[in-house]
């Protein structure tokens, strides 16, 4: 009961921001200090969110842990989870952590900012998924966008002033139509309260209007086919731990949109613009999948590789089947931790060589044996091998697919051979062969500090793979009631067709 009042939300979320005021206090030169700061502060913040899960009740499709209070006029300062954005909140706070370590050592220039950024934009990721008023929830949503500016623009690659403003305007854009939307929602139903909205019957007109705006700024931080453009680029850019944090929370925040918005709020129009949603996601998935056939930077490859499975995650939405929804939230966690996985791996050998083209790698598992276990356990999870996570959201996805559209399902698993093309070619390059390139004679296994980072994401990616219930449990009634309520709205438009 102590649990269940106290503000456990607003602890969590933050926590970060104050960590990242001590270290502005800290002293110019106390770089190894801000590390330490950074650290405590990202492992204490992941433990309150696992007293959060603990006390999750699993039974219950209604926000949790809610926390309510005036805040400028008719909007609140309100919070809460349900079984949806649970997941997401903790795959934040599990993996803020790991980018510390990973930033241990690659990270020289400007100590205290980076961390104070990476804080900053902590906090701002878990308002997302925690935020139960529209206005709130735009104010996280927009707010992320400046410490990842700085994060590639600062401590990027040499491009990284071109890719920084290329994230910065394409999200920003997308952004300013859902806060039209947002705006004529609020002059629609006199509140801005998200639990209220969602039981807001909107007019079948203005669903389409809402629907598109909303979509505008989801589709471009999933990001879908064709605005997917700014990824690549801030991908290959972006330092290691910025590359994990961009592929692994930042691109969910588009699915957890569609999930908490798009779907629920506007079921009409959901409903019409299902296969316009499932054309793009088949062409994602092809298409991006043959562009990450040609890549030779490895950086660019992987992020191509997130769109395609990104497709995935839009085509089960889009189904609002129980099992392309179960698809969709899993493939996006077991996304969000492959793909952060993957990016360490990239930078595990890019600190060591300081280069990403994959000619200049070849033979590591000569030198390498560990790398090269966790790079192939997670290159297995990213083909979708049963046995690893990637596998249970992908099938699940398809299966949600095959019941709504037998073509799209069907054009949608060509996108699993096409990426064991590509996920095979890459790691047969760079793990196996021989180790004829003089530069690579001499380099050395991970150390323990990034067998730290990689080990719990191995486990993981196996133990989900194999014992997906964890997972499925906690999104259970979240989504039986999501299917239930779209069905009752959708219900009478169907009967009326029918006719």
């Amino acid at each position: 009961m102590i649990i269940a009042n106290s503000p456990l939300l607003s602890i969590v979320t933050f926590l970060p921001l104050l960590g990242a005021a001590f270290i502005c206090i800290l002293p110019k030169a106390a770089d190894g200090n801000a590390r330490f700061v950074a650290l405590w502060t990202t492992l204490v913040t992941f433990i309150v969110s696992l007293l959060i899960w603990i006390n999750f009740d699993i039974t219950s499709s209604s926000f949790q842990f809610v926390e309510e209070q005036a805040w400028l006029g008719p909007i609140k300062y309100k919070m809460g989870v349900d079984g949806i954005s649970m997941l997401f909140v903790i795959l934040t706070t599990f993996l803020m952590p790991l980018c510390v370590l990973a930033s241990w050592e690659s990270v020289e220039d400007r100590v205290k900012e980076y961390m104070v950024a990476f804080l900053v934009l902590e906090t701002m990721m878990i308002g997302v998924f925690c935020a139960l008023d529209l206005i709130l929830f735009y104010v996280f949503f927009e707010a992320g966008l400046i410490p990842m500016f700085l994060i590639i623009g600062i401590w990027g690659g040499k491009r990284r002033v071109y890719a920084s403003f290329k994230f910065f305007l394409y999200t920003l854009l997308g952004s300013v139509l859902m806060l039209l939307a947002m705006m004529a929602m609020y002059w629609h139903a006199g509140t801005t309260d998200i639990v209220t909205l969602l039981d807001t019957k909107f007019p079948r007109d203005m669903q389409f209007w809402l629907w598109f705006a909303f979509f505008a700024s989801f589709a471009v931080k999933m990001p879908m086919w064709p605005v997917h453009t700014w990824l690549p680029d801030a991908h290959v850019e972006a330092p290691t731990a910025g590359s994990v944090i961009l592929a692994a929370i930042l691109l969910k925040m588009g699915g957890y949109g569609f999930l908490r918005f798009s779907v629920p709020m506007f079921p009409l129009a959901t409903q019409e613009l299902a296969i316009f949603v499932f054309a793009l996601s088949v062409i994602a998935i092809i298409y991006t999948s043959l562009v990450a056939l040609a890549q030779e930077d490895v950086k660019k490859l992987i992020a191509y590789s997130s769109v395609a499975h990104m497709g995935y995650v839009t085509m089960g939405i889009f189904t609002v089947t129980a099992q392309g929804l179960d698809g969709a939230i899993f493939q996006m966690l077991s996304h969000g931790i492959v793909s952060a996985a993957l990016f360490l791996c990239v930078g595990v050998v890019y600190d060591r060589m300081h280069t990403r083209e994959i000619a200049a790698y070849g033979g590591l598992v000569h030198r390498m044996p560990i790398y090269a276990f966790c790079f192939m356990v997670f290159t297995m999870a990213n083909v979708g091998l049963p046995g690893t996570s990637g596998f249970v959201g992908e099938f699940l996805t398809l299966l949600g697919a095959f019941k709504i559209n037998t073509a799209v399902a069907a054009l949608a698993t060509t996108g699993v051979i096409l990426s064991a093309c590509y996920a095979l070619w890459l790691y047969r390059r760079m793990i196996f062969g021989e180790l004829d390139k003089p530069g690579l004679r001499g380099i050395s296994d991970m150390s323990l500090r990034e067998i730290a980072v990689m080990a719990p994401l191995v486990v993981l990616t196996i133990l989900f793979g194999v014992y997906p219930a964890p997972v499925l449990d906690v999104t259970a009634m979240s989504v039986k009631k999501l299917v239930s309520n779209y069905e009752a709205a959708v219900r009478p438009t169907a009967a009326l067709l029918a006719r």
